[in-house]
C-alpha cells in the first residue's frame, strides 16, 4: 500500500531525473500557428525559451485569433537574457522573419514583437523596410489587451 503523495513524489523524481539543470527547456524554433491563420492573421516573435513560448502560446489559443507565432533560435533563454547574450539581435529577428516566408502567407504587414526590446524597433524598421514593427506588452497576459486596441 503506497499513499498518493509518495507515488506522486516518486513519479515525478522518476520524470525529472534526466534534466540537466544546466540546459535550459527549449522548444524548437520554428513558425507556430493557431487558430488557424489565413491572410489576416496576427504575427508575433519570441524566443524559443519553453517558459516563455508556453505563456504566449497560452495567451494566443485564449485569443481565439488567427496567429503565427515565429519562434527565434535563441539557446532556450528568456527575451531579456537572449538580448544581453547576443542571442537575439535585429539581424537575427529579421533573418528568422524573412526565412519564414510569412511575407507571402498574409497582407498584413505588421509584427509584434516582446515588449523587453521596444529598443529594437528602429533597428528592426531598418532591416524589414515593408513591416510595421509594433512593440508589444511586457508580460504574456497583456497580450489579448494589446491585440484588442491594435487589431
Amino acid at each position: 500500500d503506497i499513499d498518493y503523495a509518495t507515488i506522486t513524489s516518486l513519479l515525478t523524481l522518476r520524470q525529472s531525473i534526466y534534466t540537466d539543470p544546466q540546459k535550459p527547456l527549449q522548444v524548437e524554433p520554428k513558425v507556430y500557428e493557431f487558430n488557424e491563420p489565413d491572410e489576416n492573421a496576427i504575427i508575433m516573435m519570441t524566443t524559443n525559451f519553453a517558459l516563455t513560448y508556453f505563456a504566449v502560446a497560452n495567451e494566443i489559443e485564449s485569443m481565439n485569433k488567427p496567429t503565427y507565432l515565429i519562434v527565434t533560435p535563441s539557446d532556450g533563454m528568456s527575451v531579456l537574457t537572449a538580448w544581453s547574450a547576443d542571442k537575439f539581435t535585429s539581424e537575427l529577428a529579421a533573418k528568422t522573419l524573412k526565412e519564414s516566408n510569412l511575407a507571402q502567407k498574409v497582407k498584413n504587414k505588421k509584427i509584434i514583437i516582446p515588449g523587453l526590446l521596444s529598443h529594437m524597433k528602429e533597428e528592426l524598421e531598418e532591416e524589414l523596410k515593408e513591416w510595421e514593427i509594433l512593440i508589444g506588452p511586457i508580460e504574456a497576459y497583456q497580450l489579448p489587451e494589446f491585440v484588442k486596441n491594435n487589431f
